[in-house]
């Protein structure tokens, strides 16, 4: 990392104040065409940090903090729903006062920003979606195979043990730093205690817990009906990159017939790389970048 770094600012949203990241320091920087940056699930605006100094000098960047995660507010049902996430995004652009934008967004965000551009095809000029598609239709059918009343009793049962449960405390950073290297093995030493100093807040006892809400690894049962998503896909209009892992867990949508709900879309896979593809590669997702872009 190289230069200034951000400024947090913050604005709200159905009454919840949510910080975002913004690198312009000048008005020469704000006066650049802007570029929204939107974080995956457990994740923080911080993550960015990396994409945000490679393309600050050719674009207004912004980089937003999800509800529930980095420095911004929780929800105080403990209920995360990705249309509320849609009007966040929505609501930042708007109190921003500029688009149409680009946006390049990881998994939960990419869900969250695919949404927002077939919503508002109008607010999006170039679309970048990391593995954002959300579960692919074979775990889909596979979850829908229990009954919807069992299901919706498992999602009581495990939001009852979340809202009895506290956010896991680690003795020091380098324990955190541990925690984030296991569950990334990709990630370089750097990167990893980067995303750890700024994924953390420090407990009252001197402990660390990770920033983000712990009712997020509960979802609900059953999101958007496919129909009305793919409708929403089928709706965006802006030239759209959908990057996935070669070595990840996601579905390739090429592979799995969801490509065919987009008109504008193709499909970028990446080799020697899982989930978090811009880190595990990022000077290949750079390249990418700058050329859509």
């Amino acid at each position: 990392m190289n230069g200034s770094g951000p400024t947090s600012q913050s604005f709200i949203s159905q009454r919840l104040k949510l910080n975002y990241e913004d690198w312009a320091i000048s008005e020469e920087d704000r006066a650049k065409p802007p570029l929204v940056l939107v974080h995956g699930g457990r994740d923080h605006a911080r993550s960015w940090d990396w994409t945000a100094e490679a393309l600050r000098q050719d674009y207004h960047v912004v980089a937003m903090d999800h509800r529930g995660h980095g420095d911004s507010d929780w929800v105080s049902d403990g209920n995360y729903s990705a249309g509320d996430m849609v009007y966040d995004l929505a609501q930042l652009i708007h109190q921003l006062g500029v688009g149409p934008v680009r946006i390049v967004a990881h998994s939960m965000g990419g869900n969250v920003a695919l949404r927002y551009a077939g919503v508002f095809p109008d607010m999006v000029t170039k679309l970048v979606a990391i593995e954002g598609l959300g579960p692919s239709p074979e775990w889909k059918a596979k979850q829908r195979a229990t009954p919807y009343p069992e299901r919706m009793r498992e999602w009581i049962e495990k939001k009852r043990k979340a809202a009895g449960r506290t956010p896991r405390k680690y003795e020091s950073i380098e324990a955190a730093f541990a925690r984030m290297i296991e569950e990334n093995s990709y990630l370089t030493e750097d990167q990893a205690r980067h995303l750890t100093i700024h994924g953390v807040n420090r407990n009252e006892d001197g402990t660390y817990s990770w920033k983000f809400d712990p009712h997020l690894n509960v979802w609900g049962v059953e999101d958007l009906a496919d129909e009305f998503l793919e409708a929403t896909w089928s709706a965006i209009s802006c030239p759209t990159l959908l990057l996935y892992g070669a070595d990840s867990w996601a579905s390739n949508p090429e592979k799995d017939g969801r490509l065919e709900h987009f008109n504008t879309a193709r499909v970028i896979e990446f080799e020697k790389a899982g989930h978090w593809l811009h880190h595990d590669q990022f000077d290949r997702f750079m390249t990418v970048l700058h050329e859509f872009l």
